[in-house]
C-alpha cells in the first residue's frame, strides 16, 4: 500500500497503455491516484476514460497537468519521440517534475534522455520492470531503478503500487543494465526449457511428468515452473493461449539485441545471448513476432533443420 494520504495524492502521467502500461496505469487508479493518460493510439485510451481518467492529446499536454510521469514505451526511438519530440514531454515539462521512464531501452539512451530533462530542471529516472504481463496486473513487478538517490525514495512511492520489489541499482542507466543482463538470462533459460521438453516428449515422456520431474531437480528455472512453454502442462500461461498476450517474440529479440550491443560496447563475450539473439530474429521472420517469446517451443519443433 503506498504511504501517502489518500487526500494529498495529485495527478500522475502515465504515457504508453500497452500490455504492460495498460495494467500498470489501472493499479494507479486503484491506489487513489488521478491518472492523466496519452497512447499514440486513441483505442487504448478509452477504457481509461470510462475508468475516471483524463486523457490527452500529446505527451506534451501529460506534462503540462502533471508533475510527476511515468512513459512505458516499446524501443529506444519511442522514448526519444515522446521526450524530446516536437509534441514531447520536454515542450512543457515544469522544473522540478519526477519523469520516470520503465520502458527497456538503450541504457545511453536512458542517459541521453537524463540529461534532457536536467537542462528544463527536472528529474529523470529509469526504472524498467521485471515479471511480464501477469505480475503486472497482480502489482508484483519488479522494478529496477537507475538515478539521483535523494530521488528514489519519491519514485518508489509510485512504483511500489505498481510493483512488490523496487530495487535501487545506482546512477542512470544501471536500471537498464539490469534489465537487459536479466532478459538475456530469460532468453537463454526458456530455450534452453524448450530444448528439453522437446527432446524428453520425444522420447516419450509425458510433458506434465517431465515438468514436474525438471521443478523438483536441479534444471528448474522460472521458465520451467512459472512459464512453461508448452502447451497443456500450465494453466494461465500463454502457452495455454496459442502463444497470445504475455511478452512478444519481437520485444524479446528488441532486448536481445541492446544486450548484444552492450556486449559489444563493453567487450564482454556472450555466445549463448548471441545465439538466443539469432533464434528469435528469425522467429521474427517465420511469423512469430507478435506471440509470446514462449513459442520458441513451437519453432523449434517446427524447425527440424536448425
Amino acid at each position: 500500500v503506498c504511504s501517502r494520504a489518500m487526500a494529498s495524492k495529485t495527478p500522475v502521467g502515465f504515457i504508453g497503455l500497452g500490455n504492460m502500461g495498460n495494467p500498470m496505469a489501472k493499479n494507479l487508479l486503484k491506489h487513489g491516484y488521478p491518472v492523466i493518460a496519452y497512447d499514440v493510439f486513441p483505442e487504448a485510451c478509452k477504457e481509461f476514460q470510462d475508468l475516471g481518467a483524463q486523457v490527452t492529446e500529446s505527451p506534451a499536454d501529460v506534462a503540462e497537468r502533471a508533475d510527476r510521469i511515468i512513459t512505458m514505451l516499446p524501443s529506444s526511438p519511442n522514448a526519444k519521440e515522446v521526450y524530446t519530440g516536437a509534441n514531447g514531454i520536454l515542450k512543457k515539462v515544469k522544473k522540478g517534475s519526477l519523469l520516470i521512464d520503465s520502458s527497456t531501452i538503450d541504457p545511453a539512451v536512458s542517459k541521453e534522455l537524463a540529461k534532457a530533462v536536467e537542462k528544463m530542471g527536472a528529474v529523470f529516472m529509469d526504472a524498467p520492470v521485471s515479471g511480464g504481463v501477469g505480475a503486472a496486473r497482480a502489482g508484483n513487478l519488479t522494478f529496477m531503478v537507475g538515478g539521483v538517490e535523494q530521488e528514489f525514495d519519491a519514485a518508489k512511492e509510485l512504483l511500489t503500487c505498481m510493483g512488490s520489489n523496487v530495487v535501487y541499482c545506482g546512477a542512470v542507466g544501471t536500471g537498464q543494465a539490469a534489465k537487459i543482463c536479466n532478459n538475456m538470462l530469460l532468453a537463454i533459460s526458456m530455450i534452453g526449457t524448450a530444448e528439453a521438453m522437446n527432446l524428453g516428449i520425444r522420447l516419450g515422456l509425458d510433458p506434465k511428468l517431465l515438468a514436474k520431474i525438471l521443478n523438483m531437480s536441479s534444471g528448474r528455472c522460472w521458465s520451467s515452473d512459472t512459464y512453461n512453454p508448452v502447451p497443456g502442462v500450465m494453466e494461465g500461461v500463454p502457452s495455454a493461449n496459442n502463444y497470445q498476450g504475455g511478452f512478444g517474440t519481437t520485444l524479446m529479440a528488441k532486448d536481445l539485441g541492446l544486450a548484444q550491443i552492450s556486449a559489444t560496447n563493453t567487450m564482454t563475450p556472450v555466445p549463448l545471448g548471441s545465439q538466443a539473439h539469432q533464434i528469435y530474429r528469425m522467429m521474427c521472420a517465420k511469423g512469430y513476432a507478435l506471440k509470446d517469446f514462449s513459442a520458441v517451443f513451437q519453432f523449434l519443433r517446427e524447425e527440424e533443420n536448425l
